[in-house]
């Protein structure tokens, strides 16, 4: 049995002190935006309940697809980076970028040299040099073949959207048919939800038809996102058969907003190729605030999961 958690959307605050130069970028409509939005619901404490209790499971290995900051400066970056410490050693913690973590350019390359012990696959180079495509990423973990690919691309203000490129797609193909072959579970990480109408025009993934066609090529049994701060599961035809599609609440999100309160999701994964058994446990914040409880339990594998028909659009649960 191995056990494997998911969180999403940290965006560790409070923001530190901007100087002017900073905020003469995309950074000032994002600064505005935490002030007026992300500042009355995005709180430091509800993050560490949400550790301090999933710490409690023992998961096997802890999966974090993207925004760990708020407007990418070099400061949050290298917070981010200490927080990562705190949370998990890098053998047992993947990590996928953001669009958040590449606000503006250059601050893709900068969280990724940051937080590259969290990102390196097991074929990655020691250290991480600028222009290097890294992504798509695998690591092994017991079962599991875990995929990471980046989604993360600097946009222009206004604009929450993410790439994911033809060079990326192939390369996955090649990595979830190795991963196949190996006998392995493929769980596939990335920030924007890889379904059409999950998110809005100007938060949209691009690229969409192609990760889907990656996916039924190469075959995946799971797959996991942010961006939406939202609990949902999709389904993505393959000719493999359907793939879950999940996405968690932001890791940060306190009570009382219009967004889910703080979750994340505690899978447990059992059997063998062509039998394999897989549950899912959402343990999310108190109305309250003040606790984590079990919120959702759901079946993906060894059970039919529905027997209701789940259409592209998103199906909260």
């Amino acid at each position: 049995m191995f056990k494997f958690a998911h969180i999403s959307d940290i965006h560790l605050g409070p923001l530190p002190r901007l100087t002017l130069r900073e905020l003469m970028s995309k950074r000032i409509t994002g600064f505005v935006n935490w002030h007026r939005n992300r500042s009355k619901h995005l709180f430091v404490n509800t993050l560490d309940l949400l550790i301090s209790d999933l710490k409690t499971r023992q998961p096997d290995h802890l999966m974090i697809t993207g925004d760990l900051v708020n407007l990418a400066t070099t400061i949050e970056t290298r917070l981010a980076g200490e927080w990562l410490q705190t949370v998990g050693d890098p053998n047992e913690t993947t990590v996928v970028p953001g669009n958040h973590d590449a606000y503006v350019p250059g601050a893709h390359e900068r969280s990724v040299n940051e937080w590259y012990p969290y990102i390196i696959g097991d074929d990655g180079t020691r250290s991480w040099q600028d222009e290097t495509k890294i992504f798509p990423t695998i690591r092994r973990r017991g079962p599991l073949a875990i995929i990471g690919c980046s989604t993360s691309v600097a946009t222009p203000p206004f604009s929450a959207s993410g790439y994911f490129s033809p060079r990326q797609a192939r390369e996955t193909v090649n990595l979830l048919r190795k991963a196949g072959d190996e006998g392995l579970f493929r769980v596939v990480l990335i920030h924007h939800p890889p379904i059409r109408g999950a998110a809005s025009s100007h938060k949209r993934m691009i690229g969409i038809r192609r990760f889907a066609a990656a996916i039924s090529t190469g075959g995946a049994e799971l797959v996991l996102h942010g961006h939406t701060h939202l609990n949902t599961v999709y389904w993505l035809k393959s000719h493999h058969g359907q793939i879950p599609v999940v996405g968690i609440a932001s890791a940060s999100q306190g009570p009382g907003g219009h967004k889910p309160r703080a979750a994340y999701n505690l899978f447990t994964l059992s059997g063998e190729p062509g039998a394999w058994n897989l549950s899912c446990d959402r343990h999310a914040l108190t109305e309250a605030g003040d606790g984590v409880e079990l919120d959702n339990s759901h079946v993906f594998y060894g059970e039919a999961p529905s027997s209701v028909s789940i259409p592209e659009a998103a199906r909260l649960i």
